[in-house]
């Protein structure tokens, strides 16, 4: 008996703090948008960039909402685990594989120009597209990173031809701070520890 009324007294200050919780959050909701389109990047050095953006179009596929993926460097050839997996929702996800691999394996820059405009145009298309809610740029940051498209050009299509209603996320190391500027949501991974560097290649279903 003597420990039941300190235990109504913590619960009944927990209640109440949680009240005035809930109270504040509620008003911050107040007026806020839920139907805007966002410009995301996810970048840094740490894993798990991809892997996150992967994580909403999944949830988009949750809801039926359709969605497209451009993957700038990324080669059909590596046979991944996220392009099984979203080719089994064909009426839903739009999927352009579009690179030939990271640009020490291709060693030829006016190649990896012409593969990353091409993904670019493509990339184009599908954010012009009514059709799908989200599209998914893999790793076009690397592509600007290496300047084999020009980041003015970029920018402004993003400024002033995505629709106000349609999600871009944005993969890779090394945004562009102009980039980071017109994002509404920014993510930086930090490494702390890989397995690479103890000698372990990429593992399949982690890395691929």
């Amino acid at each position: 008996m003597t420990d039941a009324a300190p235990e109504r007294d913590d619960n009944a200050r927990h209640a109440e703090k949680a009240k005035k919780r809930k109270a504040a959050h509620n008003k911050k909701l107040e007026g806020m948008s839920d139907d805007k389109g966002l410009l995301i990047v996810h970048t840094g050095t740490g894993k798990g960039k991809t892997s996150a953006a992967l994580g909403m179009v999944f949830r988009h596929i949750g809801h039926d909402m359709p969605v497209a993926v451009v993957q700038f460097t990324k080669s059909e050839k590596w046979n991944t685990g996220e392009a099984k997996l979203l080719a089994k929702f064909p009426e839903l996800v739009t999927l352009h594989i579009m690179g030939e691999g990271f640009t020490w394996e291709t060693q030829d820059r006016e190649r990896d120009i012409a593969a990353a405009r091409a993904g670019w145009e493509r990339a184009k298309e599908l954010i012009r597209d009514d059709r799908h809610r989200m599209v998914l740029l893999d790793e076009l940051n690397i592509v600007l990173r290496y300047d084999y498209l020009p980041m003015p050009e970029v920018i402004a299509f993003l400024l002033d031809e995505k629709p106000a209603d349609k999600h871009v996320v944005i993969t890779g190391r090394n945004a562009n701070p102009a980039l980071i500027e017109i994002a509404d949501l920014v993510t930086e991974m930090t490494l702390v520890k890989h397995p690479f560097r103890s000698g372990v290649k990429a593992q399949k279903g982690v890395e691929f």
